[in-house]
């Protein structure tokens, strides 16, 4: 395998499966550098296991997306041989892995996002997909369940764990609009059957996650005008520091697989 960037001729439908894929991919690289650092043994194997669940969530899709671009470049390919504006993640999951607070409510919002995501991805058009949606939304589930009872935990806890929740919140819910941000692309995919326009997403998330916030006792902020482009391929300066982690073996030594 070269070491050189891929180069990409994207489908709609194959760019709207690497958004949610590289999304996938790129938070369970945050969530791998909790291993032998968590705060609690048991907590250090779930963030573990969860990163590995979104791992095979991003391998899935990343093949699907291979296959629908038609260039025959695979999972490997996908995921360390393209180059920074060629990721569609969302911005949120790219962020600095912060302190545990941080980490808990991002994944409480990525997986509450996730699972409903799945849960329409499942009467996808495309059977691979569906196939891909009804694993997944079991692991979504859980992780959200998982990450939801640390919230409540840390929001409703001691004068510090609360106030790191409440900083938490500060700093992540105004990246959390991107996820409801539907652009041309969105629709086209939406009009093929793929999966739901992501603004759709928008009332049950926040439906959702109130709940989990009013269990821990914190408060929903408002919604923010500031608008992250992950999705797009324009990425915060933390994305190439990422990169540089995970492509690092690929390119050094080609042809490592999964």
């Amino acid at each position: 395998m070269s070491t050189a960037s891929i180069e990409l001729q994207l489908t709609p439908p194959a760019q709207y499966l690497l958004r949610i894929g590289d999304t996938c991919l790129i938070l369970a690289q945050r969530l791998g550098e909790w291993c032998g650092h968590a705060p609690i043994l048991e907590e250090d194997i779930a963030m573990s296991n969860i990163a590995l669940d979104l791992i095979g969530q991003a391998r899935a899709l990343l093949t699907r997306a291979g296959e629908i671009e038609g260039q025959q470049h695979d999972e490997d390919q996908l995921a360390f041989l393209r180059n920074e504006r060629d990721y569609f993640n969302l911005t949120l999951v790219e962020l600095p892995r912060g302190d545990f607070a941080v980490s808990v409510l991002r994944n409480t919002m990525v997986s509450t996002w996730l699972k409903l995501l799945w849960e329409r991805l499942a009467s996808s058009s495309d059977s691979e997909v569906q196939a891909i949606a009804g694993k997944a939304l079991k692991e979504a589930r859980y992780h959200q369940q998982h990450s939801g009872d640390w919230v409540v935990r840390l929001g409703d806890g001691t004068d510090e764990s609360r106030e790191r929740m409440k900083a938490a919140l500060a700093h992540l819910w105004r990246y959390a609009a991107e996820m409801f941000d539907t652009d041309a692309a969105d629709e086209q995919a939406h009009a093929d059957g793929m999966g739901p326009l992501w603004s759709e997403l928008k009332a049950p998330w926040q439906a959702e996650m109130q709940l989990i916030l009013d269990e821990a006792g914190l408060q929903m902020p408002a919604d923010s005008a500031f608008r992250s482009e992950g999705k797009r391929g324009v990425h915060s300066e933390h994305m190439g520091f990422i990169l540089a982690d995970m492509q690092y073996l690929q390119r050094s030594f080609p042809g490592g697989v999964w």
